[in-house]
C-alpha cells in the first residue's frame, strides 16, 4: 500500500510539523502552500490522502474541495480537514461532506494526526480497490 499525503496550510510552522510527524510513519508527504499548487499536484497523478486547511488567502479549503470536486479529481483521493476554526460549519458540512473524511481542530496533536491519516488511508485503498 502506497502511503501518500498531500498536506496544503498556508503556515510554514503547520506544514513542517506535519510532514515530519507523518514521514516517521513512513508516509510520503508533499506540501503546498495553496489551493492551486494543490490543483497542480492533483492535475500530475497525486493519489493519496490530502490535509487541506480551511482558512486560506485567495481559496478556502470550501473552494478547494469544490475545484477537486469539479475536476474529477475527488476519486482519487481522501480528503480530510486541518483547521484552526473552533466549529464545524455545518452548512458547509452537509454540501460536501460526502467528500470529507475526517475534520481535524488545530493545534493538531500528532496522535489523533496519525490515526486519523491511518484511517483515511486505509479508507481510500479499500474504496480504490
Amino acid at each position: 500500500m502506497n502511503k501518500k499525503v498531500l498536506v496544503v496550510d498556508d503556515e510554514p510552522d503547520v506544514l513542517i510539523s506535519i510532514k515530519t510527524v507523518l514521514e516517521k510513519y513512513n508516509y510520503d508527504v508533499t506540501t503546498v502552500t495553496n489551493g492551486e499548487d494543490c490543483l497542480h499536484e492533483l492535475k500530475k497523478g497525486f493519489e493519496g490522502v490530502i490535509l487541506i486547511d480551511l482558512m486560506m488567502p485567495i481559496m478556502d479549503g470550501w473552494e478547494k474541495i469544490n475545484q477537486i470536486i469539479k475536476r474529477g479529481c475527488a476519486k482519487n483521493v481522501a480528503i480530510s480537514i486541518i483547521t484552526g476554526k473552533g466549529t464545524k460549519d455545518f452548512q458547509k458540512m452537509s454540501l460536501l461532506g460526502s467528500y470529507i473524511f475526517d475534520y481535524l481542530a488545530k493545534p493538531l496533536n500528532a496522535d489523533q494526526l496519525i490515526s486519523s491519516v491511518e484511517r483515511c488511508n486505509r479508507y481510500f485503498y479499500q474504496r480504490k480497490n
